[in-house]
């Protein structure tokens, strides 16, 4: 599994899994060459190692930090595993100055992880010329359904394959990521799962009392802000986290600011939006004009523009009026809500009972961002245009998509059961 750094530039993550009789984490790393000799010159680099019991019995988890690496430069890695070293994988620094780039938004995964969710998440690295990131909004996997805990991480992994261990994986974590528990005091409470904080080197950066799971990643010209609302929900890091947001945002120096997170500040299923983070962490979003805001947890599709509706966006975009964030939630897996009463008026565009995923085309002074359906099928596209003064604008470029996908009470947009279920 490959991570970005806090700086892409110069710093990736590796981590890997192996037996115990592997103890030690050890990699081999060196400049990627045209040629087949890359052992020549590799040099070795070695890391931290933990140990986790799960239903499948004992692994060692390894994890291996790359720093000082050069900018613009592509390497080539492999990790030593009891029987041998693994086959060689490359990887590409991101550049000093900002450059244009392409990255992937995938929704939840979580249910159905190989046997259907799969098929989106392959279907969108096929799609897309080199992603340089896959950018995940949480809920990798249930935590809590039929399967080992251990055996869902499997299918996560198969799910991506190789292209996990080659492309960035920038990933939130959402709340079945964590694991319900009782206090001392017979409380209920939440923990983080260990497989999150052992499978994903990520930087050390982030929130005070959330160590493993905010953080910042600075890629090209674009700062990623990763935030955790499960945290800040049911742990008290609220104010923590709303602290470290507000100063993660003042002192990007980013042409793009993107922020990261699973609950939905504006959600399309639920009765009613995440009102506390809202409260918190709307003002700053706004105040730091922030680009993008990717979203999980509704399973559901939706693109908000302006909290009073699609219609008064549009008659703010006849004006010419600027924008401030646009805000994102989608699914990848099989597990579907339905949408609440709003999401056909108040969102631009959005979604039920339909896999989703996203591409990210990242220039100069435009975001163009393309919804497809699992089936490759153009569901949404707009552009984030930013003028000279920096004020933002909405434009929908003349494409063909499909119409917007909605339940008909039991059948389903492709003419089958609806298996979106109320929330």
């Amino acid at each position: 599994m490959l991570s970005p750094g806090a700086n892409a530039t110069t710093q990736m993550a590796v981590s890997y899994r192996t037996d115990l009789q592997q103890a030690e984490a050890l990699l081999e790393f060196g400049p990627a060459l045209a040629g087949p000799h890359v052992t020549a010159t590799a040099q070795q680099q070695r890391g931290q190692t933990r140990r986790l019991d799960s239903d499948n019995g004992p692994a060692n988890f390894h994890q291996v930090r790359l720093e000082q690496l050069q900018p613009d430069t592509p390497y080539v890695y492999r990790v030593k595993g009891t029987a041998g070293w693994s086959e060689w994988h490359q990887f590409h620094t991101a550049k000093q100055a900002f450059a244009p780039f392409t990255f992937l938004y995938l929704g939840d995964t979580q249910n159905g992880i190989l046997s259907v969710a799969s098929r989106t998440i392959r279907q969108a690295l096929r799609s897309v010329a080199r992603p340089a990131l896959v950018v995940h909004a949480g809920d990798l996997v249930a935590s809590r359904d039929e399967l080992a805990h251990d055996d869902e991480w499997g299918e996560w992994n198969q799910a991506g394959g190789w292209a996990y261990a080659a492309i960035a994986q920038l990933t939130a974590a959402g709340n079945h990521e964590y694991l319900d528990t009782t206090l001392p005091d017979g409380s209920e409470s939440r923990r983080l799962g260990p497989h999150f904080p052992a499978q994903f080197a990520l930087p050390r950066n982030g929130a005070e009392g959330v160590p493993d799971t905010s953080y910042i990643s600075d890629y090209q010209g674009v700062r990623f802000v990763v935030l955790d609302g499960t945290s800040a929900l049911d742990l008290g890091t609220l104010d923590s986290q709303t602290r470290w947001l507000e100063n993660a945002l003042k002192s990007s120096r980013a042409r793009w600011n993107i922020v990261v997170m699973h609950q939905p500040i504006y959600t399309c299923a639920r009765p009613q939006d995440t009102e506390a983070l809202k409260a918190a962490w709307k003002p700053l979003l706004d105040r730091y004009k922030v680009d993008l805001v990717l979203q999980g947890h509704d399973h559901c599709y939706s693109r908000l523009t302006h909290a009073q509706g699609r219609d008064a966006r549009r008659k703010a975009q006849r004006a010419h009026q600027p924008i401030g964030p646009v805000y994102m939630v989608s699914v990848t897996g099989a597990k579907m809500y339905g949408v609440n009463e709003r999401a056909r008026t108040q969102p631009d565009r959005s979604a039920e009972d339909t896999q989703l995923f996203q591409t990210i085309a990242v220039e100069r002074d435009r975001l163009s961002v393309r919804t497809y359906t699992a089936d490759d099928r153009l569901y949404d596209a707009f552009d984030i245009q930013r003028d000279a003064k920096g004020n933002k604008f909405l434009h929908e470029p003349a494409l063909r998509r499909v119409p917007e996908r909605f339940c008909n009470q039991a059948s389903g947009p492709d003419g089958l059961p609806c298996t979106a279920r109320s929330k």
